[in-house]
C-alpha cells in the first residue's frame, strides 16, 4: 500500500530496509509492524521498543507575547510552566470540540516548543497563524520539516539511555524536555510518551534521522530494543485509554465529554471554547468517553460499531481491539451520561450479532508492581 501522495519520514528507508510493513496514515507512509503487533506490544510493555514518530508536527513559537497568546489559544495553563517543563494540552475551535491534542513544552523564557499530530500540522498551523493579531510580539515558525523524532518506551529504557549517554546522566524527570549530545548530534530528549509505560521522545536533526536510529538499535540491543510500528502504538494507548485525535477526540466532542478535564484551565479567561466549556460543565456532558471491556472471547471491537444497553442503541465505539496485554477484547466509545456509569452492562453489536461488555474504570490496563 503505497502512494506518491504520502509523504516519507527521515527514516523511510530505514523501515524498508528493516522490512517493516507500510501503510498511509495521517498523509503520511508509515510503518504499521515489523515482526507482529503482538510480538512488539509486549517488548514495550518488557523490555523497550522504537517508534518513529517524524511524522508529527512541531511548531515554534517565540516573543515577549508568547506565553499570554499561547495561554488564549490552549486549554491548560501555560503560565504555571517551568523553563524546560511541558504539559498536556487542546487546541479548540469556538464550540470547544478538539482540532487537537498536543504537548507543549516552555523551552525558554520566552519560546515555545508544540508538538502537534501529524494529520493536523496545517489546520492546527492555519488556526494558531489566524488568531496571531500581534505579529512583533509573537512569532510562529512551523519547524515540522527540519525534525525527525523518535519515541522510545519500555521499563529498560533508562538502562538504554545510559549506554548511550554515561552512567553518571539523568533524564529529565516526567514531562521535561533538556537538550543533549549523543555521539555528536544535538538531540531535545523529553520524558514522556504515549505507551503507560517509561519512556522518551527524542527530536533531532531531520538529517541525523538514520544515524540516530540506527545507533539505538545497536547500542540498545543487549536491553532487548526492537523497531515497533503503528500497530503496537495503537494497542499500547488504547489499554491506557489515551485518546487518539480523529478517533476518540474530533471537532464533534469537547475535552470535558472526552473525560479530560483535568487539562483545561476554566479559571484562566478568555481563551477559545472555553464558555462552551463552562456550559458543557454546568448542564452536565451529553455524552461521555467510557472504557469498555468484552466479557468473554469473541470477535474484537472495532470502531463505529453501536453500543447496546438493554437493547437500545446508547453509543458506538470510537476505538477497539484485542488486547495483547489482557488477551480479551477492549474499546472506548461515547455513550449518553446516563448510561455511563462504571459497571455498566453494554453490548456491542458485531456483523448482527451482540456480545456482552461492561465499563470499567480508566486505564484498562495497570502494570503489576
Amino acid at each position: 500500500m503505497s502512494s506518491a501522495a504520502e509523504k516519507k519520514t527521515p527514516l523511510y528507508q530505514e523501515h524498508v530496509r528493516l522490512g517493516a510493513r507500510m501503510v498511509p496514515f495521517g498523509g503520511w507512509l508509515m510503518p504499521v509492524q515489523y515482526t507482529s503487533i503482538v510480538d512488539e506490544h509486549l517488548t514495550v510493555r518488557n523490555a523497550v521498543g522504537m517508534f518513529d514518530i517524524s511524522h508529527m508536527g512541531q511548531f515554534i513559537v517565540l516573543g515577549n507575547g508568547a506565553r499570554d497568546w499561547l495561554n488564549a489559544m490552549l486549554t491548560n495553563n501555560v503560565a504555571k510552566l517551568d523553563v524546560g517543563q511541558g504539559q498536556y494540552t487542546f487546541l479548540l475551535n469556538d464550540n470547544a470540540g478538539v482540532i487537537d491534542d498536543l504537548i507543549l513544552y516552555r523551552i525558554g523564557e520566552a519560546e515555545f516548543l508544540l508538538v502537534v499530530n501529524a494529520s493536523k500540522i496545517e489546520e492546527d498551523f492555519a488556526s494558531l497563524e489566524t488568531h496571531r493579531q500581534d505579529a512583533d510580539a509573537t512569532v510562529l515558525k512551523n519547524r515540522s520539516a527540519d525534525f525527525g523524532g523518535v519515541a522510545i518506551q519500555g521499563p529498560r529504557v533508562v538502562d538504554l539511555f545510559h549506554a548511550l549517554l554515561g552512567p553518571d546522566v539523568e533524564l529529565p524527570g516526567r514531562n521535561y524536555i533538556r537538550d543533549f549530545a549523543i555521539a555528536e548530534m544535538p538531540v531535545s530528549i523529553a520524558r514522556t510518551g504515549y505507551t503507560g509505560e517509561d519512556g522518551v521522545e527524542v527530536f533531532f536533526r531531520a538529517s541525523d534521522a538514520a544515524k540516530f536510529w540506527n545507533l539505538v538499535l545497536e547500542r540498545g540491543a543487549r536491553f532487548g530494543v526492537k523497531p515497533c510500528g503503528l500497530g503496537a502504538r495503537d494497542t499500547l494507548r488504547l489499554e491506557m485509554c489515551y485518546p487518539l485525535n480523529g478517533s476518540d477526540l474530533s471537532a464533534d466532542h469537547n475535552p470535558i465529554e472526552a473525560g479530560l478535564g483535568f487539562f483545561v484551565d476554566l479559571e484562566k479567561p478568555n481563551f477559545t471554547g472555553r464558555e462552551k466549556l463552562l456550559e458543557t460543565k454546568a448542564n452536565s456532558a451529553r455524552e461521555r468517553l467510557i472504557a469498555f471491556k468484552m466479557n468473554g472471547k469473541g470477535p474484537p471491537p472495532r470502531p463505529h460499531y453501536s453500543l447496546l444497553n438493554n437493547g437500545t442503541r446508547v453509543g458506538e465505539i470510537s476505538s477497539g481491539t484485542l488486547s495483547p496485554s489482557l488477551n480479551i477484547g477492549i474499546g472506548m466509545g461515547y455513550v449518553s451520561s446516563a448510561s455511563a456509569k462504571i459497571g455498566t452492562p453494554l453490548e456491542v453489536e458485531i456483523r448482527g450479532q451482540k456480545f456482552p461488555a461492561t465499563i470499567e474504570k480508566k486505564p484498562l490496563y495497570k502494570k503489576q508492581s
